[in-house]
C-alpha cells in the first residue's frame, strides 16, 4: 500500500490515477492489480516474479518523478443523477442527525461530489465530501443484500451500489439508471475526477426512468 498524502484534495485522485497508469506501464509484468484510493494506491503483485524489496526499489524513481512533475487537471464531467429519496434509512438518518427528512434531502442533493475512488465492487464510486451535518458511522449491522441503484452514505462519503450486494451504509434512496454494464465500454460512466450532482425525483418519475420499486 502506497500512502501518498494525509488528506485528499480535489486533484489528488487524478494524480493517483496517473501514477497508477505510470506504474502499470513500467511494472505491469509483475503486477496483478492496482487499486487507487482517495490518498493511497494499493498494489497487488506476483510473488513468483518479484518481492517487496525489489518492488519498492523499482517504485522509488517512479514515485519521485511523479511527485516532481507538474499536473494540470482535465475538464471534469458533471453527471446529474436522478434520485428518489425513499430509502429504508432516510428517517433514521434524520433522527440521528437531529434534522428533518426534508433537510437530509436538501443537504445531500445541494452540492456536487467528486469521484475520489472506485472499488469494493465493479463500478462502486466513492463520492465526497459529504456535508458534515450528515456524517454518520457505518451501520452496526450490515445488510446481507442491498438493491442495485441504492444511494447510501457513511462517514463523509456517499455512493450508489451498482449491483445487488452486501452493504453497511445508510440507504437514502434509489437511482433508476444503471451505473455499471459489463457489455459497454467503458462499463462504468463515472471515472476519477468526475463530478456528480443528485437530482431529487418522485416515485412516478423513478418508474418512468426505468426504476423498479
Amino acid at each position: 500500500m502506497l500512502v501518498l498524502a494525509e488528506q485528499p484534495d480535489e486533484l489528488l485522485p487524478l494524480r493517483i490515477a496517473r501514477l497508477a497508469e505510470r506504474i502499470r506501464g513500467e511494472l505491469g509484468e509483475v503486477l496483478t492489480d492496482l487499486v487507487p484510493g482517495w490518498t493511497s494506491l494499493l498494489l497487488h503483485y506476483d510473488l513468483l516474479r518479484t518481492d517487496h524489496r525489489q518492488l519498492s526499489a523499482a517504485l522509488k524513481p517512479i514515485i519521485e518523478r511523479w511527485q516532481d512533475e507538474p499536473f494540470a487537471a482535465h475538464q471534469s464531467r458533471l453527471h446529474e443523477l436522478p434520485i428518489c429519496y425513499n430509502g429504508e434509512d432516510l428517517h433514521e438518518v434524520a433522527r440521528l442527525c437531529q434534522i428533518e427528512v426534508d433537510d437530509v434531502i436538501a443537504l445531500h442533493s445541494g452540492q456536487d461530489y467528486s469521484v475520489g475512488a472506485i472499488g469494493f465492487a465493479p463500478g462502486f464510486a466513492y463520492l465526497g465530501t459529504l456535508d458534515a451535518r450528515l456524517a454518520l458511522p457505518r451501520r452496526s449491522t450490515p445488510r446481507v443484500s442491498v438493491p442495485a441503484g441504492s444511494l447510501a452514505i457513511a462517514e463523509r462519503q456517499t455512493a450508489i451500489y451498482p449491483q445487488r450486494s452486501p452493504g453497511g451504509w445508510h440507504l437514502l434512496g434509489r437511482c433508476p439508471w444503471p451505473l455499471f454494464d459489463s457489455s459497454k465500454a467503458p462499463p462504468c460512466p463515472l471515472v476519477l475526477g468526475d463530478r456528480v450532482r443528485f437530482i431529487p425525483i418522485d416515485e412516478r418519475r423513478f418508474i418512468s426512468e426505468g426504476g423498479e420499486l
